[in-house]
């Protein structure tokens, strides 16, 4: 089973975000033989998202997967910094080498949320990235929770 996360870059109440994704991804996984998360990087979700992926390894088998959305010798510091943080066992490249920069994340959060049967987002208003993402996941009938919905 493949999970991706959407949320926003600046989320309040941590702790109560990490227990709601955790009780999710062990609610929606819990017959996985094995889960695959695919995870942004960026921002305070993605990081409360990794912390809860990696941890959860002692549960079951978890592959926590840092998706850049660059590949270029820029990048790579983005990327040795992300992997040399402990919590990604790999770094995957989606097929964007044809999308202009500007774009990259935008295509490469599109390209994780087609390639999961789980979306759990954290999404408190209905604008911006994560709001756009977390409704064409459901448009494309994705299996999506909001764990914002959950600790109203």
């Amino acid at each position: 089973m493949t999970v991706a996360f959407i949320g926003h870059a600046v989320v309040s109440s941590a702790a109560q975000i990490e227990e709601a994704v955790k009780e999710q991804i062990r609610k929606h996984t819990a017959f996985a033989e094995h889960v695959t998360c695919y995870l942004g990087g960026y921002g305070d979700f993605d990081r409360i998202c990794a912390r809860v992926c990696h941890a959860l390894r002692g549960e079951r088998p978890v592959e926590t997967v840092y998706v850049t959305p660059y590949i270029g010798p820029a990048a790579q510091k983005k990327i040795e910094e992300t992997m040399n943080c402990g919590l990604y066992d790999t770094v995957l490249y989606p097929p964007l080498e044809n999308v202009p920069p500007k774009f990259a994340i935008a295509k490469r959060n599109e390209w994780m949320m087609t390639e999961a049967d789980l979306i759990i987002a954290y999404v408190t208003h209905d604008w911006g990235g994560a709001y756009k993402f977390l409704q064409l996941a459901k448009r494309k009938k994705k299996k999506t929770v909001n764990v914002s919905d959950l600790l109203s």
